[in-house]
Order: C-alpha cells, then sequence, then structure tokens
C-alpha cells in the first residue's frame, strides 16, 4: 500500500478536533485514516467510531485510552522501521489530554501523534519503492 498524506498537520486537526468536541476526528477516521492505522499497524484496530460511542458514558476516558494505545503501537512500528527522534506515545497522548488541556494539549498530542504516523508512512513508501521499483 502506498500511503498519500504523509504531511498531515496534527496541531490543526487536533484543535479543530478539540473545538468540535472529537467530532471532527471522528469523520476524518471515516474518510480514511482508519484503514491507514490498519495497513501501518497490520492489523485490524478497534473503529474509532466504537472507542468515541464508548467514550460518552466514561466521559471520554475510553477514547483517550483507546488513542494511547494506538499512539504507543505507532511508536513502536517507528522504533522498529529505525526511526529515530521525537515519537509519540502512550504517556504522550495521555498526559498532553489531561494535564495539559489547560495548554492547548490535545492539539498537541494531536500533533506529535500526526508526525509520528507521517514519518511512518513515508518510511513504509520509500521501502515499498526501493522493493517495487518501476521498470
Amino acid at each position: 500500500m502506498v500511503f498519500q498524506h504523509t504531511k498531515r498537520h496534527g496541531f490543526w486537526i487536533g484543535f479543530i478536533d478539540f473545538l468540535t468536541a472529537g467530532t471532527f476526528l471522528l469523520v476524518y477516521m471515516q474518510l480514511g485514516l482508519q484503514e491507514e492505522l490498519d495497513a501501518v499497524l497490520g492489523r485490524r484496530t478497534q473503529r474509532y467510531g466504537v472507542a468515541y460511542l464508548l467514550g460518552i458514558p466514561t466521559l471520554f476516558l475510553y477514547t483517550l485510552v483507546w488513542m494511547a494505545r494506538i499512539s504507543e503501537e505507532l511508536k513502536e512500528k517507528a522504533i522498529e522501521l529505525g526511526i529515530g527522534g521525537k515519537l509519540t506515545s502512550f504517556w504522550h497522548m495521555f498526559a498532553w489530554n489531561t494535564v495539559g488541556i489547560l495548554f492547548f494539549g490535545p492539539a498537541i498530542a494531536t500533533w506529535r501523534f500526526f508526525d509520528t504516523l507521517n514519518k511512518v508512512e513515508a518510511e513504509l513508501n520509500r521501502r515499498y519503492a526501493e522493493a517495487d521499483p518501476l521498470p
């Protein structure tokens, strides 16, 4: 699979998502991001829509833990691919969305998540191009 979107601006996605109480990311996931995450992680992940609905009665704690777990898996994939630098993680996502909520924390957490996702997808695209060069 070739990933088309390797330059997402995660801060703005996170900021808009924060302003819309999470509904923006819900729609964004349905427009193809969920399938990309499945391809990157090599398994079918729980659908974000389900995590969002389960988050409502738990004051979105369930949704936060879901996102933090996906962030940790994404970090592990980046490390497996040899990607260095700042990467997202479970605690990074969790802390920015709780303690950092007064300081644009959710936007910062989402920015780091998409930064890591962009790096992983770009590296997978590079490896795919090397493995299957055009004639």
